[in-house]
């Protein structure tokens, strides 16, 4: 019964940032210093994970691969599709929900505690609207940019691991990177970056927003709101999968 309570309430809050239309114009500045936190404030985690995933996926494919009838270009194609279609868009929106999530939590979990949000209901302001769906909009927005990086980081990860080991040479990468190459992997990973982008920035909004307490309850919203967003965004990319491959 508590999952659908909270379900409802979640719901609810979706509903409410759209059932009072305001000037839009005085959310701009809102909007734009959420892409600001969320996508320069991740760009450092995402860079150096990104680059890591994609080194140690071209050494271990390599390890695994022994067989001389393989060729090496086969490396290249394993690195390129598992970075597009698993790493980039699961890992690194993993990681984001831990960075921006909790953050997100914390900040309109304080923001409750100190009757903030109460003060600014008082003034007339939707604070649905005013305070969560600036974040959203920003996350789909910066998030699936974070992605794409991501992705081109990863595979440069791996084609620099790959020649300074010795394992395959830069043209064998490079020739291997267009073999069998499938665009409709990138259409997917774009799937995936929008679909947890709304999950990272929805579910931390709605256990901060509702949080009661003080600070010893933010930091448990804070940190249940990351455990379900990971739950929810591995939930989700079996769905996607099961329904787009």
């Amino acid at each position: 019964m508590s999952f659908f309570t909270h379900f409802g309430r979640y719901l609810l809050m979706l509903k409410g940032m759209f059932t009072k239309p305001e000037n839009m114009r005085m959310y701009w500045k809102e909007f734009m210093h959420q892409c600001v936190e969320i996508g320069i404030g991740a760009l450092g985690i995402v860079v150096i994970i990104s680059f890591f995933m994609g080194a140690v996926s071209a050494v271990q494919t390599a390890y695994q691969l022994v067989s001389p009838i393989i060729p090496k270009s086969t490396i290249a194609q394993i690195v390129r599709d598992t970075v597009i279609l698993e790493f980039a868009p699961t890992l690194v929106c993993i990681v984001l929900a831990g960075v921006i999530g909790s953050k997100i939590a914390s900040e309109l979990g304080n923001m409750r505690v100190s009757e903030q949000i109460d003060a600014l209901e008082i003034m007339g302001i939707n604070t649905k609207a005013y305070l969560i769906l600036p974040k959203i909009v920003a996350a789909l927005i910066t998030i699936p940019l974070l992605v794409i990086l991501s992705m081109a980081l990863g595979i440069w990860g791996g084609r620099i691991a790959g020649t300074a080991s010795g394992i395959l040479s830069a043209d064998t990468f490079d020739r291997g990177l267009i073999e069998n190459f499938m665009p409709f992997n990138v259409r997917f990973a774009m799937y995936k970056a929008i679909t947890f982008a709304f999950i990272i920035s929805s579910i931390p909004a709605f256990y901060g927003y509702f949080v009661k307490g003080g600070a010893l309850e933010i930091g448990r919203s804070s940190t249940k709101s990351v455990v379900v967003s990971c739950v929810m965004i591995l939930f989700a990319d079996y769905l996607l999968a099961a329904i787009f491959l």
